[in-house]
């Protein structure tokens, strides 16, 4: 089954809602999806819109349902008993977990208002949001506390060493014990998908290769060296939502330790995955899977993704052999720019792959100071626009740069 949700040859840009300027809904989230509509873009890719942690980190959240009123346009919008009742009813499943653990109903009334409006708005602009999924739930969320049956106490999600961290990286999130949530046919994730889908045109589900093996830590362990793979529940999660939700348009980020097994799961689900060319360019390496003549039709391309430095910053730091590598890529596209961020848009938009994403810092060639995430560091999130940034110029010339490689809706 194919159930991507995304039209074939089109093109988007990734900006979270807390990266506009003022960091919230509104006005700038409108002008947004104007400069979209003008640019020729079609996808406008935002993360979770979960409640942050202190950090900033919507990946972290205290709920997996739950949206974050700190991005509300009009916090003090009045709302009625009986809107708090409908919704409470509405999302019966989570409602009440989200209550018991301090979360105010009357402010995810106030945000289903401002995200449909703003939904709706972007619909009549040719513009689809697509949202993320993070697999896991954080420790001492409303969700471990109110389903503790589906969570496990000996051991923790990390991911195992490689090339980047010697002793891999210790996420500390509670693992889900999958034999429990079979019991009741997946319900936990069924009711999280039909949220997700609620919020979202389409979808992107982190971290995809948990489900056909995740990384398993020893709860207690100061690094995440000494885990072990253990198998996911693979297909059955998502048939189980299939049967209640339909076709999903769902994209698989499958990054990271990829083997034949989350290969073929993703493939068998008709779901597209990921490439990043800040990937590709390494002679010496031995994955070739971000390589742009290796990329397919069903995968979406990204420039770099928020986990990414902006294509400026890696630029700079990229060693000579790689950079001679990438700049032989754009002349067999018949690229030719002298900014990188530019030529690497341009690279993206000339694959073959259903949608090319590029990050808005490198529309706007941008460095290392713009970068919203580095990886295991916890004080980042927090790059945003400022106002009259995304200019009338930069929108043709990325409109041009759609156009020519046939992404125009």
């Amino acid at each position: 089954m194919v159930t991507t949700g995304i039209s074939d040859r089109v093109a988007g840009v990734q900006l979270h809602v807390t990266s506009l300027p003022g960091g919230r809904l509104g006005e700038p989230a409108r002008d947004f999806v104007r400069w979209l509509a003008d640019a020729g873009q079609s996808v406008w890719q935002v993360l979770p819109v979960a409640v942050p942690d202190a950090h900033g980190s919507p990946y972290a959240s205290p709920s997996a349902f739950a949206a974050w009123p700190g991005l509300l346009e009009d916090p003090d919008a009045p709302v009625e008993d009986d809107e708090v009742a409908a919704f409470a009813e509405e999302h019966g499943y989570w409602a009440g977990s989200w209550a018991a653990h301090g979360g105010d109903l009357a402010d995810q009334v106030r945000f289903e208002r401002e995200w449909r409006a703003l939904r709706t708005f972007a619909a009549d602009h040719g513009v689809q949001v697509m949202g993320d999924v993070p697999i896991y739930v954080s420790a001492g969320s409303a969700d471990a506390v109110a389903w503790p049956q589906y969570f496990r106490d000996d051991a923790v999600a990390g991911v195992p060493p490689d090339a980047f961290t010697e002793t891999g990286q210790l996420w500390g999130n509670p693992l889900y014990d999958w034999d429990a949530l079979a019991t009741d046919g997946y319900r936990w994730w069924v009711e999280r998908l039909r949220r997700s889908l609620s919020l979202y045109d389409l979808v992107r589900i982190d971290h995809f290769r948990g489900f056909a093996a995740f990384w398993a830590v020893p709860a207690g362990h100061a690094t995440a060296e000494h885990g072990r793979w253990e198998r996911g529940p693979g297909r059955a999660v998502f048939d189980a939502a299939t049967a209640e939700l339909g076709p999903m348009p769902v994209v698989a980020e499958d990054l990271g330790v990829i083997d034949a097994p989350v290969e073929r799961l993703r493939d068998a689900l008709g779901f597209p995955g990921m490439a990043v060319l800040q990937f590709a360019f390494d002679p010496d390496g031995d994955d070739r899977r971000h390589e742009p003549e290796n990329l397919r039709r069903d995968q979406v391309v990204y420039t770099g993704t928020h986990d990414n430095d902006t294509v400026v910053g890696w630029w700079a730091t990229l060693p000579a052999r790689r950079r001679r590598e990438a700049q032989r890529a754009w002349r067999a596209a018949g690229i030719e720019e002298a900014d990188p961020a530019w030529a690497m848009v341009r690279l993206a938009h000339s694959t073959p792959c259903r949608l090319a994403m590029v990050q808005a810092q490198d529309v706007l060639s941008l460095g290392s100071e713009a970068r919203m995430n580095t990886p295991g560091t916890a004080a980042t999130w927090s790059w945003q626009l400022e106002p009259g940034m995304l200019t009338d110029g930069l929108a043709a010339r990325l409109r041009e740069a759609t156009k020519e490689t046939d992404r125009l809706r």
